[in-house]
């Protein structure tokens, strides 16, 4: 899921909460079980990697990384219930700006000049919500790299698996540090998320963008129920 879209958060998150983890524990046990797949996947997509809106992704990986640092300790020394009811609409809006897609780039680039600090900017508040908690923010990046710098979903596989890598591994420090992984389930999904995450990259690179941008949004959508129904439900 992470990476053709993102969103496997939603897969490892309900599961390690079903087998009794508190939900700290269990973002910070998933955020460790993702990280390899996140390298695996940014590892297919090494060959792709470029500059994004005009920006180095280098300057961009070192921003998130900062980022990723600070919204993992935030998740270290805050309770959560007040971001969960946050994430619904953050994940909306990814929806929403997928669904408007080219047409909503191009409108915006009409009347709004993007400067490249604007996207820097950004991609550490992404950071930050990547290392807090992190889900749906795969699809997060695609849809806020697509309205910013009009670009498809298929040409941001290999950015977005790269700044997911690095803010997980950013969080998995602080998350390490602080001995809240739980690492019989960890190292289970961990395994998985391997062979996951290298499969998955290589079946993107073969589907055409009609197909991408199809699964992303079904899987965006799904991910907004699914974050609706758990915040207000």
């Amino acid at each position: 899921m992470n990476a053709l879209a993102g969103g496997g958060t939603f897969a490892t998150l309900p599961s390690l909460l079903a087998i009794g983890l508190p939900a700290n524990t269990a973002n910070a046990t998933s955020n460790v079980a993702l990280l390899p797949g996140a390298a695996a996947s940014a590892w297919a997509f090494r060959d792709e990697l470029g500059p994004v809106g005009g920006v180095d992704w280098k300057l961009l990986a070192i921003v998130n990384f900062g980022g990723g640092l600070i919204g993992s300790l935030l998740l270290v020394m805050t309770p959560t219930r007040t971001f969960d009811l946050i994430i619904p609409w953050l994940v909306l809006y990814a929806l929403v700006v997928l669904a408007a897609g080219k047409r909503a780039a191009e409108w915006l680039a009409a009347r709004v000049r993007i400067e490249r600090c604007t996207l820097v900017g950004i991609q550490a508040l992404l950071g930050i919500y990547g290392g807090y908690f992190g889900g749906g923010v795969g699809l997060m990046m695609t849809a806020t790299y697509g309205l910013l710098a009009g670009l498809h979903p298929r040409s941001l596989f290999a950015p977005r698996t790269t700044m997911l890598a690095v803010a997980n591994a950013a969080a998995a420090i602080v998350f390490v540090s602080f001995a809240m992984v739980v690492w019989p389930p960890c190292l289970a999904m961990l395994a998985g998320s391997i062979v996951g995450g290298w499969a998955g990259a290589h079946l993107g690179k073969r589907l055409p963008n009609g197909a991408v941008r199809a699964w992303t949004l079904l899987v965006t959508a799904a991910t907004t129920v699914v974050f609706f129904w758990r915040a207000y439900a």
